[in-house]
């Protein structure tokens, strides 16, 4: 598998687009990234096309076929036929003017291959007895057959494609050529690199206008006319069929597009329910005119067939006898080498994705699997993680946040911007005596709270915090918070019943008040008590002074 399609991996954003559009799956997720599985993807282009985030890349070979015009040897494009259908009023003759001046030594259109392999298969179900016969000009459904309905294999048209044919027409024109191949397709790169020898360099339509762009070169919209050109019809939806006779006796001729479609019929196809038609299959709806690369975004399904059948005549490009041998394709099974989990397995993962019962799988495919089975088979083979379940996450991000708001102690209270309440916790009814949550959901909260703090939030978008407030119709007191989420428009009131708190700094004032009173009659009546010792030391010591007076002069008059 040549790695022609690459993913950016820092701009994955894990959307999880690319593996609900990819019609094999071939998509692994893992750390948050996706990851293209190369054995089991087809290249059909759908996750480039759908990718939001460009995160898709086409490898590109713009520099290979520079080196090769560089090279000397003549270097000539096999245009596809979609072409008109991407460079509006541009013709046949004014793309080999344009691409001559990027250094092109001839444009040649790949529906003269197209005749080939027409005219191939119209011998094969006239002469090869063919029960069934799958056209094998996309290389996508090609490798669709090989990977996934090897049954089919044999009933794959063994002949080249369109682009091998006329690039080895080219080759047997010019024996020392290189051929490129332009055309709306990815899986043509794979195809070039896996056979060998046809092909020497894949450009898409974006890589020329690129390129165009770069050499101020602009193709002119003229439009050249010649009734040899029926092939032109090949990448419309049924335009193999309209180039062909359809005249062996006894098939049924029938055209499908889309790989979905094509999957179906293949499964008809191995259940033995569907016998002598030719079927004409392309991997994309509308066929190479909706290819992945008919510039990138760019869909008008009618207005591109227009183009294709305006251009196309009514007779087949001249291209001499085909030689059968030579138009020979060989396709082998490709194995995908994937493991099948067990029944087991597969109900253990289904519980760890919270699928216990039938009626739990929704199979809702945002995962990007069809059925919650697939899901469940994809984790065992590495390719997905439980995570990516949409219903697994919001089941689970809804239990962890109603845990958190049912079983928090602060009351949670949660009012749009018309002040009704959406949301109200267990904590919140107990504070203000609510019975049950439907008592007061979607009615104005002026029924329960005093609306102010949430009205002056509401109009400044100014949150208040940790706000001490009593709520006198409750005798609660509270510490609020109200918040305002601008995102969803919501205001979030945050509640803490400090009433007890309240009481006992109301208990401990008052302790406090009692103890300073105390202390102060405590005091004044020391200072009395010192103060009555003072008055009797003060008479004791007069009374004393006196007696000591009169003895001093007894003594002196001795």
């Amino acid at each position: 598998m040549a790695n022609c399609l690459t993913l950016k991996k820092s701009n994955c954003k894990n959307c999880y687009k690319c593996i609900r559009h990819c019609p094999v799956k071939s998509i692994r997720f893992s750390g948050n990234q996706a990851h293209i599985i190369g054995n089991e993807c087809i290249l059909c282009g759908r996750c480039f096309v759908v990718c939001p985030q460009n995160a898709k890349e086409i490898t590109s070979e713009t520099e290979k076929a520079k080196v090769l015009i560089q090279s000397g040897d003549p270097v000539i494009v096999s245009l596809a036929p979609s072409f008109v259908a991407n460079y509006d009023g541009v013709g046949i003759d004014a793309m080999r003017e344009a691409l001559k001046k990027l250094g092109f030594f001839d444009v040649e259109e790949t529906a003269v291959g197209a005749t080939i392999v027409k005219t191939e298969y119209e011998r094969m179900l006239r002469e090869d007895n063919r029960d069934i016969l799958i056209t094998s000009c996309c290389h996508s459904i090609n490798l669709l057959i090989q990977k996934y309905f090897p049954v089919a294999l044999p009933y794959l048209a063994d002949v080249l494609s369109p682009m091998q044919a006329h690039c080895q027409d080219i080759k047997k024109r010019y024996p020392n050529a290189k051929t490129v191949f332009i055309g709306p397709c990815l899986a043509k790169k794979d195809e070039a690199e896996h056979y060998e020898g046809f092909v020497d360099a894949v450009l898409t339509f974006e890589e020329l206008t690129n390129w165009l762009k770069e050499a101020h070169v602009e193709p002119k919209a003229e439009r050249d006319t010649t009734e040899k050109s029926r092939a032109r019809f090949f990448p419309t939806t049924g335009g193999i069929l309209k180039t062909m006779t359809q005249d062996a006796p006894g098939y049924t001729y029938l055209a499908l597009d889309g790989v979905e479609n094509c999957i179906e019929a293949l499964r008809d196809i191995e259940s033995g329910k569907i016998h002598h038609c030719l079927i004409e299959m392309s991997a994309c709806v509308g066929s190479c005119v909706g290819g992945p690369v008919m510039e990138k975004y760019r869909r008008s399904p009618v207005k591109d067939y227009m183009a294709v059948a305006s251009y196309a005549g009514k007779e087949d490009f001249e291209i001499g006898d085909v030689d059968a041998v030579s138009v020979r394709k060989h396709f082998a099974v490709i194995e995908k080498h994937l493991a099948t989990p067990t029944e087991t397995e597969i109900s253990a993962v289904l519980r760890q994705m919270g699928k216990v019962r039938p009626s739990d799988e929704l199979n809702c495919g945002s995962c990007g699997y069809d059925t919650c089975r697939e899901k469940a088979i994809a984790i065992l083979q590495g390719k997905a993680e439980i995570s990516m379940c949409l219903p697994y996450l919001k089941e689970k991000a809804e239990s962890f946040s109603d845990s958190i708001v049912n079983n928090t102690p602060n009351g949670l209270i949660v009012l749009n911007e018309n002040l009704e309440v959406q949301q109200i916790n267990a904590a919140a009814r107990k504070i203000m005596n609510i019975r049950s949550a439907s008592d007061v959901l979607g009615d104005q909260v002026i029924r329960i709270l005093d609306p102010t703090v949430f009205v002056k939030v509401l109009s400044s978008k100014k949150n208040i915090r940790d706000q001490r407030v009593y709520l006198a119709e409750y005798k609660k007191y509270v510490e609020q918070t109200v918040l305002y989420d601008g995102e969803y428009h919501l205001l979030i009131c945050i509640m803490r019943d400090v009433t007890d708190e309240e009481a006992e700094r109301e208990k401990k004032e008052s302790i406090s008040r009692q103890t300073v009173e105390i202390a102060d009659k405590v005091v004044d009546k020391q200072m009395r008590i010192v103060q009555e010792i003072a008055s009797l030391l003060g008479e004791t010591a007069a009374e004393t002074k006196i007696a000591l007076t009169k003895l001093k002069e007894s003594i002196a008059d001795e």
